[in-house]
């Protein structure tokens, strides 16, 4: 099976919440961090397998604002790999095209971490293939709160007036603003649950859950949500048999 055979039509933009790390290890009887290491080295061909199939942007929950509860010795080793995935793919994401950008929280990483993320962001800023976001302590309130929180400057500082806050304004506000929202929402390791990610942008995306454990998650699961996509009726709302006005379609059209 490969994304070859996948009907369209093809989501712009999938959003991942990546799950099941720990249970792969616990199911071969290793550590909590060779799960997680077997996590990140999926995400190359996962990645390959949505630009192979006309996917421009993909957008995955590496680690939530929730995630700083878990032991340190884990929290400690998810950093580490992060830093290696960046050391060791930033080249061929350069190569591939791939414009990477992190969203959520910075304040609480190291300046070593900050340091690579900024200089991966940076050197990849040109690229117009597709775009690779990575939410990293990130959560959904957050972003909606630190929206809110931005417009209510604006009203402060005398810029905008309360009655003009409507949802357009607010999602302006939000991160990845600047891309289409996520037509396609994955979640592996059979939960059924969006644990605080990306809450505004995915109201209107198609949900697909499935039983694999992240490290697990390869091509041909790629084909299987990607046809489970195409072969869905997207409403927004609305009837098929009428006319329909999707702004969301005009949202975000290029990945500068």
């Amino acid at each position: 099976m490969s994304t070859e055979t996948v009907s369209q039509p093809v989501p712009r933009h999938v959003a991942i919440i990546m799950d099941g790390n720990n249970r792969w290890a616990k199911r071969r009887g290793l550590k909590d961090y060779a799960g997680h290491r077997a996590g990140v080295e999926a995400i190359r061909e996962v990645l390959a397998a949505f630009q192979d199939a006309g996917v421009r942007t993909v957008s995955l929950f590496a680690f939530s604002s929730e995630n700083w509860r878990r032991p340190t010795a884990e929290v400690n080793a998810l950093m580490k790999l992060f830093s290696n995935y960046l050391d060791s793919e930033i080249r061929k994401l350069k190569e591939d095209g791939v414009r990477l950008r992190f969203i959520g929280r910075r304040d609480r990483l190291s300046k070593s971490l900050l340091t690579k993320m900024d200089y991966a962001e940076q050197s990849t800023r040109f690229n117009r293939e597709t775009s690779l976001n990575i939410a990293l302590d990130y959560g959904g309130q957050w972003d909606i709160t630190q929206a809110a929180r931005n417009l209510a400057e604006k009203v402060k500082a005398g810029e905008l007036a309360p009655d003009e806050i409507t949802e357009e304004r607010l999602a302006e506000q939000l991160s990845l603003a600047h891309l289409p929202d996520p037509d396609l929402c994955i979640r592996t390791a059979g939960e059924h649950r969006l644990s605080n990610f990306l809450l505004w942008q995915l109201a209107y995306a198609e949900y697909y859950f499935c039983d694999a454990l992240w490290p697990d998650f390869d091509r041909d699961q790629v084909t299987l949500a990607l046809q489970s996509y195409a072969d869905r009726e997207r409403r927004f709302g609305g009837r098929l048999d009428a006319p329909r006005n999707d702004n969301n379609n005009t949202k975000g059209q290029n990945l500068a």
